[in-house]
């Protein structure tokens, strides 16, 4: 994938755009912190850019985006800091322009942030997968019910046979908290309820983004791990399992029939003004809604709007 990320632990730089009123004085150091530590990112895009950061899997369809604008004279950086719940804490605090964001906002992102006018706009929709090797999947397992994946990354299902598989330790790669990947595995798994605590198990991790997702998954016998379908594209090693009987397909995501679909937004504070009206005008165009398939996203016109 090509976006730009920023060096790991810092924030992009809040030169050039307003930091919010009456933000607190740990905003306000962190705010400090970045421009100490994490401006040399920008100072390499100029101190003009649009800065848009959040979810790994908005971030292809982004970066493409900002490439193609390039021409037209728009500087964009693309960061992935902290997946879309960063990207919209990080807009909620007037760190960037544009929260990349797989995942809703919810009551608890606008409470943190009572002074922003958040605005969605939503670029297209993503299937996310409960991925398993191909391994995995040869050994028997063809599908997955609600139970048995709940099972498996509850940590009480230990052993592939279990299911149906070969007889092969489950190994589970978790997405970490506020990432959209998760919420909506959560979702689907166990509705409107709280999700039990993880697993104390040395066949259980912790990761973030959807390239680590998907080289932990492809370096690890027996894993399974949530992620964004339009990963494991030309992935001969991976496959994504159908869930309740139902596979991740291009009908059955679009028709909704598929359980685990998520919008994909771009996030302003307040309606997109100037260049960054110009950029997300562009994904929504006929043209940059062309980006979408290209990583195995489903276009607007695809989900009906």
């Amino acid at each position: 994938m090509s976006f730009t990320s920023f060096l790991p632990g810092t924030t992009p730089c809040p030169t050039g755009r307003r930091a919010r009123t009456g933000a607190s004085l740990a905003s306000a150091a962190l705010l400090l912190s970045a421009a100490l530590t994490g401006c040399a990112n920008s100072a390499q895009a100029g101190s003009g850019a649009i800065q848009a950061s959040g979810s790994t899997t908005v971030a292809p369809v982004a970066s493409d985006a900002a490439e193609a604008l390039k021409a037209e004279g728009l500087n964009i950086t693309v960061a992935t800091q902290g997946g879309s719940a960063g990207g919209i804490s990080q807009l909620g605090t007037g760190q960037i322009d544009i929260a990349l964001s797989s995942k809703p906002l919810s009551d608890k992102d606008q409470k943190a942030h009572p002074g922003a006018k958040f605005v969605t706009t939503q670029i297209g929709a993503d299937a996310v997968g409960v991925i398993i090797t191909k391994e995995v999947a040869d050994g028997g397992v063809k599908g997955l019910t609600k139970a048995q994946a709940a099972g498996l990354f509850e940590g009480r299902i230990t052993n592939w046979k279990e299911v149906g598989g070969p007889d092969l330790p489950v190994f589970v790669y978790d997405k970490e908290p506020g990432r959209g990947t998760r919420e909506v595995l959560d979702k689907f798994l166990y509705g409107k309820g709280e999700p039990p605590a993880p697993p104390q198990s040395a066949n259980y991790a912790i990761v973030g983004g959807n390239l680590e997702t998907r080289n932990k998954l492809e370096s690890t016998r027996g894993s399974i791990a949530p992620l964004s379908t339009g990963f494991i594209e030309g992935r001969a090693g991976l496959v994504a399992v159908p869930l309740e009987g139902v596979a991740p397909t291009l009908e059955n995501v679009a028709s909704g029939k598929y359980p685990m679909t998520r919008p994909l937004y771009m996030i302003t504070d307040g309606e997109p003004k100037d260049g960054v009206k110009q950029y997300i005008d562009y994904i929504l165009s006929a043209e940059g809604q062309k980006l979408l398939p290209k990583h195995g996203y489903l276009t607007r016109e695809q989900m009906g709007l």
